[in-house]
């Protein structure tokens, strides 16, 4: 992300300095129309697509002698609509964040160019990584999928969804997209895209996948892993940015990845490769949602290792330059000593042979 600068200069409308400037400000216009679409009959079906969650399917449940109905949300095609809305409002929050919060911090901490764009993406990264954390977690709790971990493939197709459930893949999905415009918007460096790119493509795969395959349960428990682990990474990131001796978090963090990726292939190969492989219909039924059939289990699970082990690769990598930078820093640092004490040494040497020259004795002999 680079440095946005502030000009007194308004640029020509509609340029591209113009859009970069003032992109929130259209986002938000656009998001504006949505809205006052829903208060016009002609225009507010065509505005519900965009703003409230599609496919409600309600169903009575008999608790006592009480009828009581529950709604649930099934996915299809309309979601596209409601996605695209909801990444509108990603990149109004994206900027809310920057101009409020980061910009403030990085005029008070000085940063150089290359921290000031790590430290803005660690700043996006974590605040997200920490709300959607705590968000899935409550899901989590709500839906008692931790106490009962049998639910991630009993009962599969998992068609219906919780209100709750369906509006945090809609987010999900809606984030990650808005991270392509900003990659314009921020003023991406070029040799820094391939790496985003890599990243946001990885992330829209495995979250659409679990959303239309209907392994909704599984994939939000992996997410909120995934999420608490990489929000451990960005905050370690920011604190090291503003005290570089500070790298304890770094520590912490290499071993709940490691763990947190072992645990991911676990939970996949014992949801996927065990529990729906044990189930009773094992037919392909794209109208019922049903996607347990042996082809279908084995590309996601050689989709989910196939990332884990990318991930690992990159990690290691990582692990590697750190290692090498710390060991040429501490060979530059003893190299430096020792020709201190040299340099002490020799000045230490000529300092008693000008002392000796001085001395009357020597005087003496050379006069002699």
């Amino acid at each position: 992300m680079g440095i946005r600068k502030k000009n007194n200069k308004n640029p020509p409308v509609l340029s591209h300095e113009f859009i970069i400037q003032n992109h929130a400000d259209i986002v938000s216009c656009v998001a504006m129309v949505f809205l006052l679409g829903l208060m016009f009959e002609v225009t507010s079906k065509i505005a519900v697509l965009f703003i409230t969650v599609q496919y409600n399917v309600t169903i009575t449940a008999n608790e006592g002698s009480e009828e009581t109905a529950v709604n649930y949300f099934q996915h299809g095609l309309k979601d596209l609509a409601t996605v695209f809305f909801y990444m509108l409002v990603a990149i109004i929050m994206h900027a809310i964040i920057q101009d409020y919060v980061l910009d403030k911090i990085n005029r008070k901490m000085h940063f150089s160019k290359t921290k000031h764009s790590k430290f803005n993406e660690s700043g996006q990264l974590s605040a997200f990584y920490l709300f959607s954390c705590l968000w899935g977690a409550s899901i989590l709790h709500s839906e008692n999928i931790l106490s009962n971990p049998v639910s991630l493939w009993e009962g599969y197709p998992h068609t219906l969804m919780a209100f709750q459930m369906k509006f945090y893949y809609i987010c999900q999905l809606g984030y990650w997209l808005h991270a392509l415009p900003e990659l314009y918007f921020q003023k991406i460096k070029k040799e820094d895209i391939p790496r985003q790119l890599q990243y946001v493509s990885l992330y829209l795969v495995h979250i659409a996948g679990a959303y239309v395959l209907n392994l909704n349960r599984l994939g939000l428990l992996l997410l909120v892993l995934h999420y608490f682990v990489e929000f451990l990474f960005h905050s370690s990131r920011i604190i090291y940015f503003s005290n570089e001796e500070r790298q304890a978090g770094f520590t912490v963090w290499a071993v709940l990845f490691v763990l947190a990726r072992l645990l991911t292939l676990s939970l996949s190969v014992l949801t996927v490769g065990f529990g729906l492989a044990g189930g009773e219909r094992q037919v392909l039924s794209v109208s019922e949602g049903n996607f347990n059939v042996l082809f279908i289990r084995v590309a996601v699970l050689a989709v989910i290792c196939t990332s884990q082990a990318f991930m690992m690769w990159k990690f290691i990598n990582f692990q590697l330059r750190r290692w090498r930078e710390h060991t040429q820093t501490q060979t530059s640092k003893k190299k430096s000593s020792s020709a201190k004490g040299k340099s002490r040494k020799a000045n230490g040497v000529n300092g008693s042979v000008s002392a000796h020259a001085d001395s009357p004795r020597a005087r003496k002999e050379k006069s002699s």
